[in-house]
């Protein structure tokens, strides 16, 4: 596996009943690009092929666990050399990150700080996430003058409902760890210095399960949500990446979600 750049990848726990810890190292942000995303769906598609690994814990370096997606400001040169329209730079991004849905083993995200934009997005890959009073989830899309993105049309409504979902797309509202935890974004609540340990405890508990029971009842729970989400990705890059009236973008040059919205 590996070697990674912007990933840390180990183990821990007993025999065949191991847990993996996936650890993002891009602080303080922990921004994403398609490298990153690139990284973890290698990690977590080697740890599918690891008969040790029961379940999997993402988690992150610095203040944010991912602040959002940077998709370059179409500075950046292609294999030709010639410069990345930043719609295909989109487009790539969210179809590699379509890869960190078809995974079979169970994820646990332990959010310790910020989920905003794209790190909402990455952070509802999981099937469960660990938060503390000091998270803060946000879909601030519409502030900064476009579409959700990552495929979250899809995977918020279908964790805390639509009405809470359109309520957090239509505010941009910053919803805190406590917040999170009664409207069942977030599945566990500890203070910020215990998250990891408790994301890490819960993956333990799923470990100790039959894996083959792990990954065929998951993939029932799952059902089609990797083809779901495939279907909005192929549709949110031309909502996302389109020029828009200057008076309704505050950000849009830069389309680092979140970037403003951290703290």
């Amino acid at each position: 596996m590996g070697p990674f750049k912007d990933v840390g990848v180990e183990k821990t726990g007993q025999g065949n009943a191991k847990v993996a810890l996936i650890e993002m190292r891009r602080p303080p942000n922990n921004f994403f690009d398609i490298a990153l995303i690139q990284e973890i769906a290698a990690a977590l598609e080697a740890l599918d092929n690891d008969t040790e690994c029961r379940s999997i814990v993402l988690a992150a370096q610095g203040k944010a666990f991912c602040a959002g997606a940077n998709f370059g400001d179409g500075s950046q040169l292609g294999k030709d050399g010639q410069r990345v329209d930043r719609d295909i730079a989109v487009q790539h991004l969210y179809i590699e990150g379509n890869r960190l849905f078809r995974t079979k083993k169970p994820i646990i995200c332990a959010v310790h700080g910020a989920a905003v934009g794209g790190g909402l997005g990455l952070a509802m890959v999981a099937d469960f996430r660990v938060a503390c009073p000091e998270t803060r989830f946000a879909a601030n899309f519409t502030r900064l003058g476009f579409h959700p993105g990552f495929g979250l049309t899809v995977t918020l409504p279908l964790v805390i409902g639509a009405s809470k979902a359109a309520m957090m797309f239509y505010t941009s509202r910053r919803v805190t760890g406590e917040d999170a935890f009664a409207m069942g974004l977030a599945d566990v609540l500890v203070p910020q210095d215990q998250v990891r340990t408790a994301a890490l405890k819960l993956a333990a508990e799923i470990a100790e399960n039959s894996p083959l029971g792990l990954i065929s009842t998951r993939a029932t729970m799952r059902g089609d949500l990797a083809d779901r989400v495939r279907a909005a990705t192929e549709h949110e890059p031309h909502l996302i990446a389109s020029p828009m009236r200057a008076d309704d973008v505050k950000c849009y040059p830069a389309l680092q979600v979140g970037a403003t919205d951290i703290a």
